[in-house]
């Protein structure tokens, strides 16, 4: 370090150390060299002596490796020979071990594209899966193994795809089916209703058979032939009958599901079977505009719903959770609102009975096959008594036109009979009982019109009618027993009621008519009873009972009756105005023509003819009935003699009009009808009398004395009506 400092003579220092230290070592290396030069020497003669052995050694050595080598070539060639072969054994066993891996993948997706040609899609699911959580994981190392990786999920969609398909083609097929399906049902219920009646009338037999053995063996027999045929025909019907299962393939539905919930999407399908079911069930439920038309109408309509319910009903119970009960009764309770107001809308146009008891068996097959399957169907059987108020509407209009078609038929006059037989055939059909006619000799007449037996037949058949929609709705015998009598009440009460007043009313029926109307309506009434009985016999209900309805007959007929008797008083007294129309007076004449006026003789013979033929009315009717022509002949007279156009009566006059007035008493006193009191009809024309006794004997003297006492001659005379007749 000393040398780079800038101490003065420093580098000549240096280098003259530098070579006195040069000579110092070259002095010890001179003394080194001539200390090991003998030593060097020596060893440079010994290798000179060993070249030679040297020299003879790699000759032998050269030799020797020689000989070695050509004796070793052929172990060398064997050597690689084996080390050849070791390699291939090593690799066959390398591949045979690979392949042992790889044979079960691809025998695995050999059948997985079996099991797909063969639409065996859920095993193939299954065999995807073992795929690839337990072979392809193996080898998956291989190209082969990474393309089958990549097949599987587009396998997946595939088989998701196809199922699909299947799904949408068998919700078409069950669209198709859901008639026939239905159909099927439907027969099913109403054949197990046939035979389970069967089984109970043959219980029944056979509880009579222990009560009445002896008696009863040929009943018994007929009787176990009759269910032998029942279940033989049972037998017959479970061969021919098809059932769901056997019309449609369920298959596809059941595979979706599986597959569906292999892949994980269960909850997708089961919303979209559900929502596409929903959609089938608004269209099944949509009826046709002409389905009240006819009864196949209607029945097509329930079966499409019963087909679809069955299906329902199948797919909740073979399958978990697509379809629960929950969701079934939801899907029937909006069905049942719909089925209801269809009903409601369409029945209304059902003008004929016999279309409304076809659609009334119809929902009763309805009702119990659904009830059968599980699904409530009261508001059915509800609806059906609101159906029962337009079945027995629609058999009130028919028998209006039936009882129409009897009146205007009618010649209303009494049934002739001219012999036994012919009397027994009237009876059979009216229950007509009048002893005094009994002991009569043929030929005989029955006091009532053809009529009356044909009315009273057609409310038997009304009865009859009424009934046959009672039927098969699970109702009591007390229930069906008060809906007879109400039905029968409303065809007395407003329909016959109304044809009567009607029949009544119209312009050509006459006196004679009226009268025989009176008559039939009489009998009609007294035969209500018989009709009870009638009813308590179709039903088995005694009229004892409390809560028994009665028949309003008894007010029906006696409306008409009294209806009848009003026309007749009318009709009388129109004629009465006829002839008083006709009336020709000379009210100026000077004197009488000494016999009274031919207009009145005229009506005093109607009047009694007319009487004559009200000898088979009650009592009190005929003697009304005169009465009131009384009255109203009285009255016309009266008014005649008051009439504000006649100025100017003559005496003559007076006497001529007296003549008539006393024929008319006449014809009072001669009793006309029987059973008046006294000279009670003859008070119809006292007013009359007193008034042309006082102008008569011109008594006014005594007729002012007495005026107001209760003991005048001339009581009856009112003072202005006396006035007006003075000043003409």
């Amino acid at each position: 370090r000393s040398v780079y400092d800038d101490q003065p003579n420093a580098h000549q220092k240096f280098m003259e150390k530098l070579d006195a230290c040069i000579r110092n070592h070259d002095r010890e290396i001179e003394k080194m060299c001539n200390f090991h030069h003998q030593g060097f020497v020596d060893a440079i003669t010994e290798l000179l002596k060993v070249r030679a052995d040297a020299e003879k050694l790699k000759v032998q050595v050269t030799d020797t490796n020689r000989r070695l080598q050509d004796a070793g070539k052929e172990v060398i060639a064997q050597t690689e020979e084996i080390i050849r072969c070791r390699v291939q054994q090593r690799n066959i066993t390398t591949v045979v071990e690979k392949l042992q891996l790889c044979l079960p993948v691809l025998e695995m997706y050999s059948k997985l594209k079996e099991q797909m040609s063969v639409k065996r899609y859920y095993s193939a699911l299954k065999t995807m899966e073992q795929l690839e959580n337990l072979y392809l994981p193996r080898v998956s190392q291989y190209r082969f193994c990474q393309i089958m990786i990549e097949n599987l999920p587009k396998l997946r969609e595939e088989i998701k795809e196809i199922s699909m398909s299947d799904l949408k083609d068998f919700l078409e097929s069950i669209r198709k089916h859901s008639d026939r399906i239905g159909e099927t049902a439907m027969k099913q219920a109403q054949h197990q209703k046939t035979f389970s009646t069967a089984l109970q009338k043959q219980n029944n037999v056979n509880y009579g058979r222990n009560m009445h053995l002896g008696r009863n063996r040929i009943l018994e027999s007929k009787n176990e032939i009759t269910l032998k045929r029942t279940f033989e025909d049972e037998d017959e019907h479970e061969e021919e009958v098809l059932t769901a299962q056997d019309l449609v393939d369920f298959s596809p539905v059941y595979r979706c599901l599986h597959i569906y919930s292999v892949l994980g999407d269960g909850e997708i399908f089961e919303n979209y079977y559900r929502k596409q079911r929903r959609k089938q069930a608004r269209l099944v439920l949509q009826p046709q505009s002409s389905m009240h038309e006819t009864v196949e109408g209607y029945r097509r309509y329930f079966s499409q719903i019963v087909g679809f319910f069955v299906v329902e009903d199948h797919i909740l119970h073979v399958t978990q959770g697509l379809v629960t009960r929950t969701y079934t009764d939801e899907l029937w309770n909006m069905a049942l609102s719909k089925i209801i107001a269809v009903l409601r809308t369409h029945s209304s146009y059902c003008s004929d009975p016999d279309l409304v008891l076809e659609l009334k068996n119809l929902i009763v097959v309805f009702a119990d096959t659904l009830q059968g399957y599980g699904f409530p169907v009261n508001r059915l059987f509800d609806l059906l008594f609101e159906i029962r108020d337009q079945y027995n509407e629609t058999l009130l209009k028919k028998w209006s036109g039936l009882f129409r078609d009897i009146f205007e038929a009618d010649n209303y006059s009494p049934i002739p009979v001219a012999n036994e037989e012919e009397y027994r055939i009237v009876i059979s059909k009216f229950p007509f009982q009048d002893p005094e006619l009994d002991k009569q000799s043929f030929p005989k007449k029955l006091p009532m019109s053809q009529s009356v037996p044909q009315i009273y037949m057609q409310v038997k058949e009304f009865i009859y009618a009424s009934l046959k929609f009672s039927e098969s709705l699970h109702r009591s015998s007390t229930e069906i027993d008060d809906m007879l009598r109400k039905s029968t009440n409303l065809l007395l009460t407003r329909t016959l009621s109304s044809c009567l007043q009607n029949l009544i009313k119209k312009p050509h029926i006459g006196l004679t008519e009226l009268v025989q109307i009176i008559i039939n309506t009489t009998h009609l009434e007294q035969a209500c009873k018989y009709l009870e009985d009638f009813i308590s016999n179709i039903t088995n209900i005694s009229q004892l009972t409390v809560h028994t309805a009665r028949l309003y007959g008894l007010s029906t007929f006696k409306d008409a009756r009294h209806a009848a008797e009003g026309e007749i008083y009318t009709k009388l007294n129109q004629k009465i105005d006829e002839f008083i129309q006709i009336a020709d007076y000379d009210w100026t004449m000077s004197e009488s023509d000494g016999r009274a006026s031919g207009y009145l003789m005229d009506l005093i013979n109607f009047l009694r003819s007319t009487f004559q033929v009200f000898t088979h009315l009650p009592g009190k009717v005929a003697q009304t009935a005169c009465m009131s022509a009384c009255q109203h002949l009285s009255m016309s007279l009266m008014q005649m003699l008051l009439d504000s156009e006649l100025k100017q009566i003559s005496m003559g006059a007076i006497q001529q009009f007296n003549l008539d007035v006393i024929q008319c008493e006449l014809f009072a006193s001669s009793e006309p009808v029987p059973g008046f009191q006294g000279d009670t009809l003859q008070l119809a024309f006292i007013d009359l009398r007193q008034l042309l006794d006082l102008f008569m004997v011109w008594d006014w003297s005594t007729y002012l004395a007495d005026y107001g006492q209760a003991t005048s001659k001339y009581l009856r005379v009112n003072p202005s009506t006396a006035l007006t007749l003075l000043e003409k």
